[in-house]
């Protein structure tokens, strides 16, 4: 009796090896997918950044049907947070919050932990920000141009406020100096409410600050934008003129969130990411939100990201440059 199986029942067998072969691998799987992926941030919650990538990665985590955390380590000049995952296992689940801020901080520290175009996978950017330059509500400038031309004929005398010294805003209002050429006195306060509070209360001419947080104010009549930062007009002040539209050449600021995963992180995983970053920026509700906040949503690649960091780090350290900041 020929006990062979047949060509058909050869396939069976073969199939139910191959399933049972992949079973455990499924199960993996399965079992890593309930895992959450946890999203670092360097920043304290309530915040822009904070604010911002809260609201896209919920939205990332619908659409890879995976719990995101979010994770808030601020201070040190996002060292910790930055440090937490350049040593975490490239897997995709321990994500940063790269900004802006990190670019200023290869210049700004003289000795980091990690090199943040070595040691992390760029995945692909969230949103940008302008900065706004704004003046109380009744003061005399009513254009950036008349307020340039006073500062010009009054060396020294202008005053601008922005947070703490070496933060975005100082850098963009030293960088501003630099390309307007204008002698002016840069006052760093510790907060944004009391950036906000000086200039109108007249103690500032004109304060330097990110333009989500200084939206209440501007749509509440207290303080009034002279310009943004950025080399287009942003929609939600849409008469508002940019700095380089006012007469300032070569000047565009922005600041911009962005997500990043240790260096070795699978190409596959980066670009699973990549694609649930691009379906959270295009989700109606999501987009929406952001621009109220003041935020462009702008997905990118992972190359166009990575090309972003390199172009930010030589752009901050000029500002720190031209500021004379000592790096720490």
């Amino acid at each position: 009796m020929n006990t062979a199986p047949t060509n058909r029942a050869r396939r069976a067998l073969l199939a139910a090896a191959a399933a049972a072969a992949a079973a455990p691998h499924a199960f993996a799987q399965s079992q890593a997918s309930d895992r959450p992926v946890t999203v670092i941030v360097p920043f304290a919650a309530g915040g822009i950044a904070d604010l911002t990538v809260r609201l896209v990665a919920r939205t990332m985590g619908q659409a890879l049907d995976q719990p995101f955390v979010v994770d808030n380590r601020p201070g040190a000049g996002g060292i910790v947070a930055t440090s937490a995952v350049v040593n975490a296992a490239p897997d995709g689940r321990t994500l940063l919050l790269l900004s802006n801020a990190n670019a200023i901080s290869a210049t700004l520290f003289r000795k980091l932990p990690y090199d943040v175009t070595r040691d992390l996978a760029p995945i692909g950017t969230l949103g940008f920000f302008d900065l706004a330059l704004c003046v109380d509500a009744g003061s005399r400038f009513r254009e950036l141009p008349e307020l340039l031309a006073w500062a010009r004929a009054n060396p020294g005398k202008l005053t601008i406020g922005t947070i703490s010294i070496g933060s975005t805003q100082h850098l963009a209002a030293e960088l501003f100096k630099s390309r307007a050429g204008i002698d002016a006195v840069v006052v760093p306060y510790k907060a944004t409410p009391a950036v906000l509070g000086a200039v109108r209360s007249g103690e500032i001419d004109l304060a330097f600050e990110i333009l989500g947080p200084a939206l209440p104010q501007i749509s509440g009549g207290g303080i009034r934008p002279l310009a943004v930062t950025s080399a287009r007009r942003n929609r939600v002040l849409p008469t508002t003129p940019t700095v380089q539209e006012a007469g300032v050449r070569n000047y565009d600021v922005a600041s911009w969130n962005a997500l990043a995963a240790p260096a070795g992180t699978p190409a596959g995983t980066v670009q699973r990411l990549n694609a649930a970053i691009r379906t959270a920026l295009t989700t109606p509700q999501v987009a929406q939100r952001l621009l109220e906040m003041g935020v462009r949503p702008q997905a990118g690649t992972p190359a166009e990201l990575g090309i972003l960091l390199e172009g930010e780090i030589r752009r901050w350290a000029e500002a720190i440059a031209v500021a004379k900041v000592e790096p720490q």
